[in-house]
């Protein structure tokens, strides 16, 4: 029986446009501000940055830890690879918060994700959220929707702190912080590598299959197109 539903966010809840061509770009335009305005309150972060850095081949630049310039150029060069950086993700985060603060940002959802969201909850489901983005941007995408405040029907959210999506034991991880077997949790993803992941955690699984997310090879995960298809 499921009792958790476990979602990523691009490409399943969200279009991928949405996050590739508004929130990067509005962060990207928005970094070298942020991090001059912010740069002492960024230590913690920027420490994880030079670590990043130097483990980072396709960055040929030397990177400063205490120039602000420095580290924009290594956050610029992060966005531009599209990276799974957590330091970037909480950055981009903040940089976001301010703009739904501000009105600037939307949070756009697929039509069905609202009404899947009051069925699972009315069914006694939990609801969780797992992105590569930062808790922060994650809750910030589903309180500030076009739909309303969608985030009072979320229980839990989980980014990459917890561990990579990729990773079996990131999902062992999030079963155990949701006290549930990994065989009462359905993830679904867009993503190929992560649903093997999780189904080696014992996890059940779908693919989300959205207009605008990359063709998928053939694989044996059963497929949906809308949340509306998941049973509960």
């Amino acid at each position: 029986m499921t009792k958790a539903i476990l979602l990523d966010i691009e490409g399943t809840t969200t279009p991928i446009d949405f996050v590739h061509r508004t929130l990067f770009p509005y962060a990207r335009a928005r970094v070298a501000g942020y991090v001059s305005e912010n740069f002492a309150s960024l230590r913690s972060e920027i420490a994880e940055l030079a670590a990043e850095a130097e483990l980072d081949e396709s960055y040929t630049k030397a990177f400063d830890k205490a120039s602000a310039n420095s580290v924009i150029e290594y956050l610029q060069h992060l966005i531009d690879a599209d990276r799974k950086s957590t330091p970037l993700k909480f950055i981009q985060g903040l940089i976001w918060e301010r703009g739904y603060a501000a009105g600037e940002l939307v949070g756009e959802v697929f039509p069905d994700v609202p009404t899947a969201f009051e069925r699972w909850k009315a069914a006694g489901k939990l609801i969780a959220i797992y992105s590569s983005g930062s808790v922060l941007a994650q809750k910030l995408i589903f309180s500030h929707t076009a739909d309303g405040d969608l985030s009072r029907h979320i229980d839990h959210y989980f980014d990459t702190n917890i561990g990579h999506k990729r990773e079996a034991e990131s999902y062992h991880r999030i079963a155990g912080e949701l006290e549930l077997p990994p065989g009462e949790i359905l993830f679904i993803s867009d993503i190929a590598q992560e649903l093997a992941a999780a189904a080696n955690a014992g996890m059940q699984v779908l693919l989300s299959v959205r207009p605008g997310n990359s063709p998928v090879a053939e694989s044996d995960f059963e497929t949906i197109d809308s949340l509306d298809r998941v049973a509960v």
